[in-house]
C-alpha cells in the first residue's frame, strides 16, 4: 500500500481484484490515466469496494481499477481529505481520528516489509496446495465412479449375452410332437 498526497484519485490493481475475486461497480465518471505504468494511457472504466486493516486500524475505500504494477493499493488524496489525514513530512507519520479513535500509521522498515511479503507468499502457495489436494480428490472420486458406472455397464452387457435368446415361433414338429405327447 502506498499513500501519496500527489495521487487524485484512490487506486486498486486489477491483479488484486481478480485475486480476490472482488465485485466491481462501473465508474460513473470514466477517465484516462497515463503515471501508473509503462502502456500509456489506460482508460478507467470501473470501480472498487476494498476492505483493508493495518494492524488495529480497518477501513474500507472505494478505488478506480487500474493495470498497476506499483502495490496494489495506492491511497490518494480524496482518502486523506475523507480522514482528515495530517502527515507529518519529518517522521513520515499519518494521523487521523477514526470512530473517536486516533489513528497514527507509520511506514513498514523495508526488513519488516520483506519479511511480510515472505509470509504471504507462503499463506497463498499453502493455499494454492490445499486447492489443488481438494480438487486432485475431486477428480479421483469422479473418476472411480465412472469406472463403477462402466463396470456395471459391462457385467450388465454379459449377463444379456449370458441370457439366451428364446422364439416365440415353434417349428412345425414341434408343435406335432407336443399335441401328440398330450394323447
Amino acid at each position: 500500500m502506498i499513500i501519496d498526497s500527489g495521487s487524485c484519485t484512490n487506486v486498486a490493481s486489477a491483479l488484486l481484484v481478480e485475486k480476490f475475486g472482488l465485485p466491481t461497480l462501473k465508474n460513473p465518471n470514466p477517465y484516462k490515466h497515463q503515471w501508473l505504468n509503462d502502456y500509456g494511457d489506460i482508460r478507467v472504466t470501473k470501480q472498487v469496494l476494498v476492505s483493508f486493516s493495518i494492524g488495529k486500524y480497518k477501513d474500507e475505500v472505494l478505488c478506480d481499477v487500474v493495470p498497476m504494477h506499483v502495490r496494489h493499493i495506492l491511497l490518494g488524496h480524496p482518502w486523506q481529505f475523507d480522514r482528515k489525514v495530517t502527515h507529518d513530512g519529518d517522521k513520515n507519520r499519518y494521523a487521523f481520528v477514526l470512530n473517536n479513535r486516533s489513528i497514527m500509521l507509520t511506514p513498514f522498515w523495508p526488513a519488516k516489509d520483506y519479511v511480510d511479503q515472505i509470509r504471504i507468499v507462503r499463506e497463498c502457495k499453502l493455499r494454492e496446495e490445499r486447492l489443488s489436494i481438494q480438487e486432485k480428490k475431486r477428480k479421483e472420486k469422479k473418476n472411480e465412479s465412472e469406472q463403477k458406472k462402466e463396470k456395471n455397464k459391462k457385467r450388465r452387457q454379459r449377463r444379456e449375452k449370458k441370457i439366451k435368446k428364446v422364439s416365440a415361433f415353434a417349428k412345425k414338429r414341434e408343435v406335432k410332437s407336443a399335441l401328440m405327447a398330450k394323447k
